[in-house]
């Protein structure tokens, strides 16, 4: 394996000169920089992560806490997209991404810090699980720099999908298309999902306030994320009741398979007898005839600021600002909700 000083005799420049081009200082011109790099590629250099880690006092090596309730874990869409986008912007960085072993049945019996440490991770981002787990909130109370996604922890950086503004859009929509019997099968609200639900359904109530819809108790049900089973039983509870709603949002677009499976099988269309709506805008979705209405939300920038706020947690403490940073997502009109009432006679239907 080559060496930096065989590197130094190729490009005719010292020792001291390579290093600094290898580790992207600013003190040599950008042309020799890249020059030295490019033969070193040519050498096939690769540099002891060991003793860069002395050096640095760094490893590169971020850590991933993430276990969902619905142990879906990667085909979880929205978190896997979350984490891609991650994934891609620390490896631009230099950054290697390794996850965290969350089974309750750990072998090694490490808890969560305990494995941070052994692994030397330069930080941690944490993304659905259970953030009351002491564990967790000994990770989050320790040194070692820490990103959430979609919960606040007082004087933690946060990236927060933007729940609050996400369903009062998705419910304006739904309102202003005319429609009054509104129901929501909301997540779980206990565990990792429970401030992603809280604010979820406080947006649902408060903007049926504003348009001066009252919500049944029976048209607001808990079912959970990513669970079509449920979904269907409820549907069908539902469309049982004496007054029974005509749109029904779901949890998310997952879920709400099995709501508009329950609802074809006894014959209804949507959106002509009854409207849906699901949330989060998943790719599988968009390939749904009629089209689903739902939310998008932008799962590559709550990855990519996680991870560019995290790495400037790591390289720049001192000025890192330590905020919580919400990402707004986007309404997807589809085709599954339908205008009734004066809705459909002002859109000349």
């Amino acid at each position: 394996m080559a060496s930096m000083k065989d590197i130094s005799k190729v490009c005719g420049v010292s020792v001291a000169t390579v290093s600094k081009a290898l580790n992207n200082h600013s003190d040599i011109g950008e042309e020799t920089k890249q020059y030295i790099k490019k033969v070193a590629r040519e050498m096939g250099y690769l540099p002891n992560s060991a003793a860069r880690a002395l050096k640095t006092n760094r490893t590169h090596s971020i850590g991933v806490l993430f276990a969902d309730d619905a142990r879906s874990g990667l085909t979880h869409d929205y978190f896997a997209g979350v984490l891609d986008s991650f994934k891609r912007m620390a490896e631009k960085c230099g950054y290697d991404l390794t996850f965290i072993n969350s089974s309750r049945n750990r072998a090694d019996s490490m808890t969560y810090l305990e494995h941070s440490r052994y692994r030397g991770y330069d930080g941690v981002v944490i993304a659905c699980i259970d953030f009351t787990d002491p564990e967790v909130l000994e990770l989050v109370q320790s040194n070692i720099p820490v990103v959430t996604i979609d919960y606040v922890f007082n004087g933690h950086i946060a990236i927060i999908s933007d729940n609050v503004s996400g369903m009062r859009d998705l419910m304006e929509y739904i309102c202003r298309m005319g429609h009054k019997k509104i129901a929501y099968i909301h997540g779980a609200n206990t565990g990792s999902s429970s401030t992603v639900t809280a604010n979820r359904l406080s947006s649902f109530y408060r903007t049926a306030e504003q348009f001066d819809i009252e919500v049944p108790a029976e048209y607001v049900r808990e079912g959970f994320y990513r669970n079509t089973d449920r979904s269907y039983r409820i549907t069908n509870e539902m469309l049982d009741l004496p007054d029974p709603p005509d749109c029904i949002i779901y949890p998310d677009d997952f879920a709400a398979f099995g709501g508009i499976n329950a609802i074809r099988e006894r014959g209804l269309r949507i959106p002509e007898d009854i409207s849906v709506a699901g949330y989060d805008g998943i790719q599988a979705a968009r390939h749904l005839s009629p089209r689903i209405t739902t939310l998008r939300q932008d799962t590559e920038q709550i990855g990519f600021v996680a991870a560019r706020e995290l790495i400037s947690l790591i390289e720049r403490p001192k000025s890192t600002i330590i905020q919580q940073i919400t990402v707004p997502g986007l309404l997807v009109e589809g085709e599954s909700v339908a205008a009734v009432g004066s809705a459909r006679i002002n859109s000349g239907i």
